[in-house]
């Protein structure tokens, strides 16, 4: 009789690199410069202002040098990157009118069929602009708006100009912030009057198709007073010789008593550098909860961060991520605590093999006027093998006495002391160490969507059950 053996394999990409032959409307020169600035302006219509801030932005970006920390990007030539790509199909609310090319690539991932069972809403965008976008009529009539960034700069200007890249994220944040509000283009609005709450996850997907191309999609989220809203990103792009850069932008606005979950599934090719920028301000008793998964790309700097402006207020970061051959991912949260009784959590694994580079990188800052603070990091790295590498770089900066902090940090590889005990109840070494690695990420991947998409149960399993024999 046969036995089935357990192995650990790397995460199966093959459903996402796929290669569409698109005809492109019309697509910037590479690299960047105010010309390109301009043109990208032009061609989406855009109101003097952003232009304006646009341009303000490229001066920022030109005057601040690369980051000389965390991953090395000495290889990233934003001089060979496309900023911005226009495909010919334009926005539709009917998958049935969507391009079939770009229609097939989408039912691959799962994503009309995810739509059609447990999404409130669906925008997909599709290398620089957003192909398709659709919500719930019911929504809709409690006043919901749910729009692709674009549109809603043109419907409701005033909201955006107030709130785009003005309180939360800045250009003058870091380079890549400047080079994105300098080149954005797509992404999703999402605004929920006061007490309303969504019950079924929105959900916005990132395709990026072309090589050496950039996608800079930007997601702006403000949750009225009371409200709730679970929101979902999804991201993939097929592999090429050539780097690609993604530098997107989350804002997130928690008002009183509110609550917004934003779940993450990043998911990019090893031949791109994923260099986002997220950020929450949450006011009074409200809550954020970043729950991401982050496996694909050859380079990834990402470190949501939630800013705790009032009493009461709270946030939690729980993620998961699996470096492989040819990966080093760099990623984290920030907490900042700014008033009192705000409370925080942190949970963070990683596991890498093969010679995949996993680091934590953290933030938990308490203010002096933020007395009763309580909150706690966990983070913990596994490696597989002897040539993999696991770091943790938590930074704790207090300046209250009356506060309640726990850190707990462990890097390790599988004890032979546990491969051991589960051999002496019966099991075999690659069942012992497939049983150990499952047992690691299942309090992550518990609070995952995976229920919502079947895109992301594809993203996220970690290909435990091998061969037979």
């Amino acid at each position: 009789m046969s036995m089935r053996k357990e192995e650990i394999r790397d995460i199966d990409f093959s459903i996402y690199n796929i290669k569409d032959e698109v005809e492109y409307e019309f697509q910037t020169g590479k690299g960047l410069s105010r010309e390109v600035v301009l043109e990208i302006s032009e061609q989406k219509g855009e109101p003097s202002w952003m232009r304006e801030f646009r341009l303000k932005a490229l001066e920022i970006y030109e005057k601040m040098p690369m980051p000389t920390w965390g991953v090395d990007l000495s290889q990233l030539d934003i001089n060979s990157i496309v900023a911005y790509i226009r495909p010919s199909a334009r926005k539709k609310t009917s998958w049935e009118e969507v391009p079939e090319e770009i229609r097939r690539t989408f039912e691959r991932l799962g994503i009309p069929e995810a739509e059609k069972k447990a999404l409130a809403g669906v925008g997909a965008q599709y290398d620089s602009e957003v192909i398709y976008h659709n919500m719930k009529e019911s929504l809709a009539r409690q006043g919901v708006i749910f729009e692709d960034m674009d549109t809603a700069l043109k419907k409701y200007p005033d909201i955006i100009r107030e709130y785009f890249m003005t309180k939360n994220v800045l250009p003058t944040d870091h380079k890549f912030a400047a080079l994105h509000a300098a080149v954005w283009s797509g992404g999703t609005f999402v605004y929920v009057p006061e007490g309303v709450k969504v019950e079924v996850p929105l959900q916005a997907y990132f395709r990026m198709n072309a090589p050496g191309s950039g996608q800079f999609e930007h997601t702006l989220i403000i949750a009225d007073r009371g409200s709730e809203v679970h929101f979902i990103e999804g991201c993939s792009a097929p592999l090429y010789s050539v780097s690609n850069l993604h530098a997107g932008c989350v804002e997130l606005f928690v008002k009183e008593g509110a609550r917004i979950i934003y779940s993450t599934i990043e998911n990019w090719s090893k031949n791109t550098y994923n260099l986002n920028t997220k950020r929450a301000i949450v006011e009074k008793d409200g809550m954020v909860e970043w729950i991401s998964g982050s496996f694909g790309s050859k380079k990834t700097m990402l470190y949501p961060a939630s800013v705790l402006v009032g009493k009461g207020a709270k946030a939690e970061y729980t993620s998961i991520t699996f470096a492989a051959k040819g990966q080093h991912l760099d990623t984290g949260a920030k907490m900042i605590h700014l008033a009192p009784y705000t409370s925080s959590k942190i949970l963070a694994k990683s596991i890498s093999k093969d010679g995949g580079i996993s680091t934590y990188r953290g933030l938990l800052k308490v203010g002096p006027e933020a007395e009763g603070v309580k909150a706690s990091v966990t983070c913990e790295g596994l490696m597989l093998d002897d040539i993999s590498k696991s770091d943790t770089i938590p930074v704790i900066d207090i300046e209250n006495d009356n506060v309640d902090i726990g850190h707990e940090a462990k890097v390790g590889r599988i004890s032979e002391e546990q491969i051991y005990y589960l051999m002496s109840r019966g099991l075999n070494e690659e069942d012992a160490r497939a049983m150990i690695v499952r047992g690691f990420v299942e309090p992550i991947a518990k609070a995952l969507p995976l229920e919502y998409a079947v895109e992301m149960n594809r993203l996220i399993k970690l290909e435990l059950e091998g061969a037979i024999g």
